[in-house]
C-alpha cells in the first residue's frame, strides 16, 4: 500500500508519541547548539549516546517543521533501525542527517525531485554518495524539499507547496537546497546535503545564513545511476553551520568512484585540518557589476565591499575587476546545455508513468525549458559545450593573477516567496526576476570551480546576506583556509533565527 506525505510524517509522528522532551537529558535537549563534529564528540565520549540524539531531532523537527516545509519526507523509524544495528566507526558517527529530495538515492525512500512524476519512486539501491555519508556514521532520518528538479532559485513546488526562510516567514529560503537551508539555519540539525547545479548551494547559504561550498567538478561522487548531472554543471555537498563541518563532510566523501568521467585533483591534506591553517597573504579580484548589468541592491554590494576591507585588514590585497567572460555567451551556453538534459529526463521518466510525460504532469517552466531543449539541435549543442570549455580556459588565465574572486551571492536579500516558483503567472516577469536575482554563481558551474558562501552580512531589517568567493580548480584548501579565517574574524554561529 502506497503512503503519502503527510500520511508518513503522521505515522512518524505517532511512532515518537510519548516521548516529551522533559524526559530527554540535558544534552539532547541543547543539542542544537553543537556543530556536527560537536555532537560526534559527544557521542564518542558516551555523553549521549546516538538514539537520545535522534529522538531530541525528531521533537524539534515536529515543532518546528510545521512553520517552515523543510522536509518532505520523515523516516525515523529507519533512523533508528540504522542505529540499533550498529553504527560505523566514522568520524560523525551517531550524528542525525538528512538528504536532499534530489539526486541522491537511499534504499527503501522515495526521491520524488520535487515533481508529481517521482512522486512514487521508492530506490532499491544507495547512491555512491549516500553510501559514503552512512560509512562516516551519519543517521539519515529525511529529505529535504527541493523544487521541481532543482530548476529555481526558490523551494516552492506543487508537489510540496512553499519552504519558508526562518529569519522571515514570508521570505524564500532559497534554492534549490532551500529546504536543507531552511532546516540547518532552524537548528534543526547542524549540516545537511545539497547540491548546485547554478548556485543552489551558495544561493540558499546566502538567503539562510550558514556556510555553502560548492566543491570542484569530479570531487563528489554523483553514481551509479548518472555520473554528471548537466555535463558537469551539478556538484553535491552540504549547507553548514560550522566551516569545519563542512570540510570534514567533504574529506568523508570526496574521492572518484569507478566510472566517472571527471577527477578532481588530490588534496594536499585533509580539508578538515586545512581550516586550522592561516590563508597567507591572498590576491583577490573584487567583482560588483553584475555579469548581465542587471540591478545590484546597495545591500548585497555593500556586502561585497564591506568583506573587501575586512579580508584587506587580514593582509589580503584586493583589486577591483571585471571577469573576462561574455555573459550572453555563457547564458546561452548554460541554457542549452540544462535544457536539452531537462528534454532528456523527462523523456526517460516515461519508464516511472509507463507513459509519455505530458504538459500537465510537470510545472510550467519545467515543460517550457523542456520544449526549448528539444529545439536545440546538435550543433548548437555541441557549440554550448565547447563554448563552456573556453570560458574555463579564460578565467583558469584570469586567475593565475588572483587567487579568489570577491563578489555578492545574491543581488539581492531573499525575495518574497511566489516570485519565482516554477508555476508563475507571467514567464516573462518569472524570467526578469530569476535572472536579476542570481546572476553571479552560474559561472562557477560552467568552470567547474569551487565557490563559496559565507554569511557575512544582514539587512536592517535582519535577512542574511552572503557574500561569494571562488577558487581555481581544484583549490578547495584555499577557500576553507579563508573561511575559517573570517569565521573566526566575524562569527556568525550565535546569530540565529527566531523561530
Amino acid at each position: 500500500m502506497k503512503m503519502d506525505r503527510r500520511e508518513m510524517i503522521k505515522s512518524t509522528a505517532a511512532a515518537s508519541a510519548g516521548l516529551a522532551l522533559g524526559s530527554l537529558s540535558g544534552l539532547a535537549a541543547e543539542y542544537d547548539r553543537h556543530d556536527a563534529l560537536g555532537l560526534a564528540e559527544l557521542i564518542a565520549k558516551k555523553q549521549i549516546t546516538p538514539l537520545e540524539l535522534l529522538h531530541a531531532v525528531r521533537h524539534r523537527v515536529e515543532a518546528v517543521n510545521p512553520k517552515l516545509n523543510a522536509f518532505c519526507q520523515l523516516f525515523f523509524d529507519k533512523a533508528e533501525a540504522q542505529i540499533k544495528q550498529g553504527l560505523p566507526n566514522g568520524p560523525l558517527s551517531g550524528v542525525p542527517f538528512a538528504l536532499k529530495d534530489l539526486g541522491q538515492y537511499l534504499s527503501g525512500t522515495i526521491t520524488s525531485a520535487g515533481s508529481r512524476v517521482w512522486k512514487d519512486a521508492v530506490a532499491d539501491f544507495d547512491s555512491t554518495l549516500v553510501a559514503r555519508y552512512k560509512q562516516a556514521g551519519l543517521v539519515i532520518f529525511g529529505k529535504t524539499a527541493s523544487p521541481e528538479l532543482g530548476l529555481t532559485t526558490t523551494t516552492e513546488s506543487a508537489l510540496y507547496g512553499q519552504t519558508r526562510n526562518p529569519w522571515n516567514l514570508e521570505r524564500t529560503s532559497g534554492g534549490s537546497s532551500g529546504g536543507s537551508a531552511a532546516a540547518v539555519a532552524s537548528r534543526l540539525l547542524p549540516a545537511a546535503h545539497s547540491s548546485d547545479g547554478g548556485g543552489s548551494i551558495r544561493i540558499p547559504a546566502s538567503c539562510c545564513g550558514l556556510f555553502g561550498l560548492k566543491p570542484t567538478r569530479g570531487r563528489v561522487p554523483l553514481g551509479p545511476t548518472q555520473f554528471e548531472g548537466w555535463n558537469g554543471f551539478s556538484c553535491h555537498h552540504v549547507v553548514t553551520v560550522s566551516v569545519r563541518d563542512s570540510a570534514a563532510l567533504l574529506d568523508a566523501t570526496a574521492g572518484a568512484e569507478l566510472g566517472s568521467p571527471f577527477f578532481s585533483p588530490s588534496p594536499s591534506r585533509p580539508f578538515l585540518s586545512e581550516t586550522r591553517l592561516a590563508p597567507g597573504q591572498l590576491r583577490m579580484a573584487l567583482v560588483t557589476e553584475t555579469p548581465g548589468g542587471t540591478p545590484l541592491d546597495p545591500a548585497c554590494r555593500s556586502a561585497a565591499v564591506e568583506t573587501a576591507k575586512l579580508c584587506e585588514c587580514r593582509g589580503h590585497r584586493v583589486e577591483e575587476q571585471k571577469l573576462p567572460v561574455d555573459n550572453a555567451l555563457m547564458r546561452e551556453a548554460f541554457l542549452n546545455v540544462i535544457n536539452v538534459s531537462i528534454a532528456r529526463t523527462l523523456e526517460d521518466a516515461a519508464k516511472t508513468l509507463g507513459r509519455a510525460v505530458a504538459e500537465k504532469d510537470v510545472e510550467p517552466v519545467t515543460w517550457a525549458m523542456s520544449q526549448q531543449g528539444r529545439r536545440v539541435d546538435v550543433i548548437a549543442y555541441s557549440r554550448a559545450i565547447a563554448t563552456t570549455h573556453q570560458i574555463g580556459l579564460a578565467m583558469a588565465r584570469f586567475q593565475q593573477s588572483y587567487d579568489l574572486i570577491l563578489s555578492p551571492t545574491l543581488a539581492k536579500p531573499p525575495v518574497p516567496l511566489g516570485v519565482l516558483r516554477l508555476s508563475p503567472e507571467n514567464m516573462q516577469v518569472f524570467t526578469k526576476e530569476i535572472t536579476e536575482f542570481g546572476p553571479y554563481t552560474a559561472l562557477y558551474n560552467v568552470t567547474g570551480q569551487p565557490s563559496m558562501s559565507v554569511p557575512l552580512a544582514w539587512t536592517p531589517d535582519g535577512l542574511p546576506v552572503g557574500v561569494m568567493f571562488s577558487a581555481r580548480f581544484g583549490d578547495e584548501a584555499t577557500l576553507f583556509r579563508l573561511a575559517a579565517q573570517l569565521e573566526r574574524a566575524k562569527p556568525w554561529a550565535a546569530r540565529r533565527p527566531a523561530i
